[in-house]
Order: structure tokens, then C-alpha cells, then sequence
């Protein structure tokens, strides 16, 4: 019987106990949530689920060792269990993560070794295990999931691998594991990439304040001036909006550009006008190139100044056709 049910990952929650009718009675899970519940489960499949997840234990090898005369058997048929998901995607291997039954989890691991299709399977929410293992914070299954040889540039529903959601959770431990045993080309890969809401992992861990995972960031290769892609921001923006000092001055000594803007023509140090932080203005003012102290002028103002080329009793547009007519004005 699994040890505890999921919780909703995206809240910090921990698994709980289950009560007497069986963990997942006792579940609330909210309604954006970020693991793949099984709240949509029967309770008769869920038990049955468990029956047939014990049931693919392996044998002591020592056990197995000792009837050698089984080793020249021919090998048992495709266990079904590997082409089993619940209405939610999720395969054996998701459920044992969720349910943090670790012991099961890495034993399914080694089993289907080398079947990437099973390792890499995403359930409806575009998560795969690795994912699962970063959220429920257990970094040993992470690890066994890359030394297995699976892809850790596939994201979830919101264009987060494994490494964004770290970076977001703030799991140092997680952070390590995923690009320790990441291959380069991957871990350059995800390095670059950003989510869909245009963030890289370099951007969530500056959002968040995690100082330490944005130096180890910028020590594995990641850009520390990129952009976000709708309005340019640099994780040097974002910590001159989030007012973090701190951060600003990480930032700077892992060689941030101060005189980087984004698409709309800011520097940092013009969006520190108006913030209560006066340490970051003058951090960022002895840095920043005199044109990008002040700030631009306004184009309202601009507009406002000039004056229209219409009068009062003209019509910029007379042309307006509704349903073939035109509008009598």
C-alpha cells in the first residue's frame, strides 16, 4: 500500500496519511494543480492499482541466483502494466513518484531501462516523471531518471522542464542533481530555454529571490543578460522591480549589462525612479551610461504639446458602413 497520497505540488503541500477508507479519500486537491491527481479514480481501481504495482517487485537477485535453472526459461511476456495510465496520463512509474514510494519508484526505473518511450511518458498535464520528482522534492529519483537516460528539455503544460520548476521551488538540491548528471548539450539547451511565460530558469530563480541558484546558474553557462521575450526585461530588470539589492548586486558581479534595455528603450537604473530602494539607484547609477539616467520623454506629453490638425467640427473618419449603409452622422 503506498505510504501517503499526492498533494496539489503547486501549493507546497506534503502527502498525508490516508485515513481508514485509504489515502485517497483524504486528498484535497486544489483546483490548478500542478500534479496529476488521481482523485478521478475509483476506489476499487485505485486499490487494484496498488495490487498489481506490488506485484512487479522484483526478486532478491540472490533469490534469483539460486534456481539457475529458471535463467534458461524464456522470458516472461510485455508486463501490461507498462502501457497502463490512469484517465489522467499517468503511468505506473508516475503514480509510484507522486506517491513518493521511492523504493518502487526506482525499482520501475531499473526494470524498464533503455525504454525511453516509458520513461519520457507525458501524462495530460505534459508531465513526465522527472518533472513529478522535482515537484514531490526527491532528487535521488531525479537522478536514477538521467543516469536512465531521459530528456530533460521536455516541459509541461506551461513550458517548464524539470530544471525551470527547481528554479521556481528553490530546491538547491534538485537544481544540482538535474545539471550534474544533464548532458551538455541538453544542459546549454535548458539553460536557454524559456517557459511560456517567457522566463528562463536564470529569470524564475531571480523572480524568487534564490541567490544561490542564480550563481550557480550563471556559473553553468546561463545568460545573464536574456531577455524576456515580450518585453526585453534582464534578470537585472527584474531585480531592480522586485526591489531586491541583494540580488541586484549578485547580478553585477556575474557581469549583468546595466546598460541593457528592453524593447520599450529602459535601462535598470531608469526603473529605479519612483522605487523606495535608494542603495540599488546609486549601485546602478555609477554604472549606467549618462543617456540611460534620465527618463525618456513621454509620447502622451508629446501629443498633448502638439496640436491637432482637426478641428472640433471635422471628422477624422466619415466612411463608416454598417450592414452596406453608410452611417449617417
Amino acid at each position: 500500500m503506498f505510504a501517503a497520497a499526492a498533494a496539489a505540488a503547486g501549493q507546497g503541500q506534503r502527502p498525508r496519511d490516508g485515513g481508514p477508507d485509504g489515502p485517497k479519500k483524504d486528498r484535497a486537491l486544489g483546483e490548478d494543480r500542478h500534479d496529476s491527481g488521481l482523485d478521478s479514480m475509483k476506489d476499487e481501481d485505485y486499490e487494484l492499482m496498488v495490487q498489481e504495482l506490488s506485484a512487479i517487485r522484483l526478486q532478491p537477485q540472490a533469490q534469483a541466483r539460486s534456481r539457475p535453472q529458471e535463467a534458461m526459461a524464456p522470458p516472461p511476456p510485455a508486463e501490461p502494466w507498462r502501457h497502463q495510465v490512469t484517465e489522467d496520463g499517468d503511468s505506473f512509474l508516475h503514480l509510484a513518484v507522486i506517491h513518493e514510494e521511492k523504493a518502487l519508484a526506482l525499482e520501475v526505473i531499473r526494470r524498464v531501462k533503455g525504454d525511453l518511450a516509458f520513461l519520457d511518458l507525458q501524462n495530460s498535464l505534459q508531465q513526465t516523471p522527472l518533472h513529478l520528482a522535482v515537484i514531490t522534492s526527491q532528487p535521488e529519483i531525479a537522478e536514477t531518471l538521467l543516469k536512465a537516460g531521459c530528456d530533460p528539455e521536455l516541459r509541461d503544460f506551461r513550458g517548464n522542464t524539470a530544471l525551470h520548476l527547481a528554479c521556481e521551488q528553490g530546491c538547491l538540491a534538485a537544481v544540482g542533481v538535474l545539471t550534474q548528471y544533464c548532458q551538455t548539450q541538453h544542459l546549454h539547451a535548458v539553460l536557454q530555454a524559456s517557459n511560456y511565460n517567457g522566463h528562463t530558469c536564470l529569470h524564475l530563480a531571480s523572480i524568487h529571490g534564490y541567490l544561490a541558484i542564480v550563481e550557480r546558474l550563471v556559473s553553468l553557462g546561463a545568460d545573464v543578460n536574456a531577455q524576456e521575450p515580450c518585453n526585453g526585461r534582464t534578470a537585472l530588470h527584474l531585480a531592480v522591480d522586485l526591489q531586491n539589492p541583494d540580488l541586484v548586486s549578485l547580478l553585477l558581479k556575474c557581469g549583468a549589462d546595466v546598460n541593457r534595455v528592453t524593447y520599450q528603450g529602459y535601462s535598470p537604473y531608469q526603473l529605479t525612479w519612483g522605487r523606495e530602494s535608494t542603495s540599488i539607484q546609486q549601485q546602478l547609477g555609477q554604472l549606467t551610461m549618462s543617456n540611460l539616467q534620465l527618463l525618456p520623454e513621454s509620447e502622451d506629453e508629446e501629443s498633448c504639446d502638439t496640436e491637432s490638425e482637426f478641428t472640433e467640427d471635422e471628422l477624422l473618419y466619415d466612411d463608416c458602413v454598417i450592414g452596406g449603409q453608410r452611417l449617417a452622422l
